[in-house]
C-alpha cells in the first residue's frame, strides 16, 4: 500500500511543477516585455525633443524679423521727415518746463505768422513727463527763409489754483539751417508766478 501512494505523490508534484513554471522563467519571459517597452517610451521623448528644437527655431525668427520691421520703420520715419521737412525750411518747436511749481498746465496754443499750427491738450502724465524733464516736440513744419513771429498760448492753473492764461511772443530769422525754438515754462519766485520764455536755439 505504501508503495503505489508514493509513486502517486511523486507523480502528483511533477504534474503540477509542469503547470507552473518557476520563478526564474516567469522573470526571464517579463525581461524582454520590459526591454521591448523602453524603446517604446524613448520615442516620445525624442520626438518632443526634435519638436521642440524647430519650434524654438521659428520663435528666434520671428522675433528677428520684430526687430528688423522696428529697426525698417525708423529709417523710413526718418526718411519721411527729411524727405517732407528739408533742412533748408525746416523749423520745429518744442515745450519744457524747469520745476513748474507755480502753474499746472493743460493746453498750449501756436501761431506762426498769424496762422494756429498746434492746439494740444495735456494728460496729467504728459505733464508729470514735463516735471521730470522731458521736452516735447509739439510742432514740425516748414517756413521760407525771412523773418517770422511765433506767438505761444499757455493755459492751466495758476498760483492758488486759479485759471491761469499767458502769452508770449517772439520774432526770429529763418535762414537756410533748421531752426529749432524752445518754449518753457518756469517759477518765479521773485514774483511768485509763472514765465513763459522762448528760446531759440542755435
Amino acid at each position: 500500500m505504501f508503495q503505489p501512494t508514493f509513486r502517486a505523490l511523486i507523480a502528483a508534484v511533477c504534474f503540477a511543477a509542469a503547470l507552473v513554471p518557476p520563478a526564474w522563467a516567469a522573470d526571464a519571459a517579463a525581461a524582454p516585455s520590459a526591454a521591448a517597452s523602453a524603446p517604446a517610451a524613448a520615442v516620445p521623448a525624442a520626438a518632443a525633443a526634435s519638436a521642440a528644437q524647430p519650434q524654438a527655431s521659428l520663435d528666434n525668427r520671428i522675433q528677428d524679423a520684430k526687430g528688423d520691421v522696428i529697426r525698417l520703420n525708423r529709417d523710413l520715419l526718418v526718411l519721411e521727415e527729411e524727405l517732407l521737412f528739408p533742412a533748408s525750411t525746416q523749423v520745429a518747436l518744442f515745450v519744457s518746463m524747469d520745476v513748474g511749481a507755480l502753474f499746472s498746465l493743460d493746453s498750449v496754443q501756436i501761431k506762426l505768422d498769424d496762422k494756429v499750427v498746434t492746439n494740444y491738450l495735456y494728460t496729467p502724465l504728459e505733464v508729470a513727463a514735463l516735471h521730470r524733464g522731458g521736452v516735447q516736440r509739439v510742432y514740425l513744419g516748414n517756413l521760407k527763409a525771412g523773418e517770422h513771429q511765433i506767438v505761444a498760448f499757455f493755459t492751466g492753473k495758476g498760483p492758488h489754483d486759479r485759471d491761469y492764461k499767458r502769452g508770449t511772443t517772439l520774432k526770429f530769422d529763418k535762414g537756410t539751417e533748421p531752426k529749432y525754438i524752445e518754449l518753457q515754462i518756469k517759477d518765479s519766485e521773485k514774483k511768485l508766478q509763472p514765465e513763459f520764455d522762448v528760446k531759440v536755439w542755435q
